[in-house]
């Protein structure tokens, strides 16, 4: 949806669950000189501050990242230092800037955003990314596959309509038929309404991986919990998602399915 504005939600619980699986999963891939592709289809505009009134009034930052103190030894402690380094400290980044960080120069970063004001603020906090003002499903498949073979792409779209389970889930088996080397982050929103479990039905038939939190304490209303579906897991994905939850104990509680 061209109305999401992920600002109100940087540094919430769930980009914790998100990002710190994402700065492991990266780490692991790239542990070995072959150099890798990563890829995203919402990318949002990379660089947050959590001073802004955005982020203020919704509180997530608050209930999220303000409650932990990530250590710079941990490959997402490591992206946040850096940006908070660079941009003062409350600077939050997102996924972009994440794997900007922790990509070295024979990985491949292409990036998709398609919401002009989240397009531009993405172009100025990554200059020199490959990065496309398009439909991010539309776009990575018609570029898949990427070079190098090996990769990850995260598909993280807003869920604001009850279409886009579903949308994820085709995305996803799509670009797997077409780049099959590729392992593919989808994260997803644990609401009341349970929509989630069609997109996991849906994805059932390929090799899967699912990760779902609960948000400590757990809110009044809306969202309760973040999930993460990871397919054609590459080699140490169980041992990512373990170091995630160690790392967000205080914020996120792991449950059984």
């Amino acid at each position: 949806m061209l109305s999401y504005q992920h600002a109100y939600h940087a540094g919430g619980p769930a980009d914790l669950h998100k990002h710190i699986v994402l700065a492991e999963l990266l780490a692991r891939l790239t542990a070995k000189p072959r150099g890798i592709s990563y890829a995203e289809t919402h990318a949002g505009r990379a660089l947050y501050d959590l001073a802004a009134p955005e982020a203020l009034k919704t509180g997530e930052a608050a209930q999220g990242i303000a409650r932990l103190a990530p250590d710079p030894a941990t490959p997402f402690g490591r992206a946040l230092a850096a940006t908070r380094t660079q941009h003062g400290p409350t600077a939050y980044p997102g996924s972009p800037l994440i794997a900007r960080t922790l990509l070295r120069p024979q990985d491949r970063l292409t990036l998709m955003e398609l919401h002009p004001a989240e397009h531009a603020a993405l172009a100025k906090a990554l200059p020199g990314a490959a990065i496309h003002r398009r439909d991010g499903y539309e776009g990575l498949l018609a570029l898949a596959p990427l070079a190098p073979r090996r990769g990850l792409v995260l598909v993280d779209p807003s869920y604001e309509m009850k279409g886009e389970y579903a949308a994820a889930a085709g995305f996803a088996r799509r670009l797997l038929a077409k780049w099959p080397e590729a392992a593919i982050l989808l994260w997803y929103p644990l609401l009341p309404e349970a929509r989630h479990r069609a997109l996991l039905a849906a994805l059932a038939p390929l090799a899967l991986f699912v990760d779902e939190v609960a948000f400590a304490p757990r809110p009044s209303r809306g969202m309760t919990g973040s999930g993460l579906a990871l397919l054609n897991a590459p080699w140490g994905a169980a041992a990512a998602f373990a170091a995630a939850h160690a790392q967000a104990a205080p914020v996120l509680v792991p449950k059984t399915r």
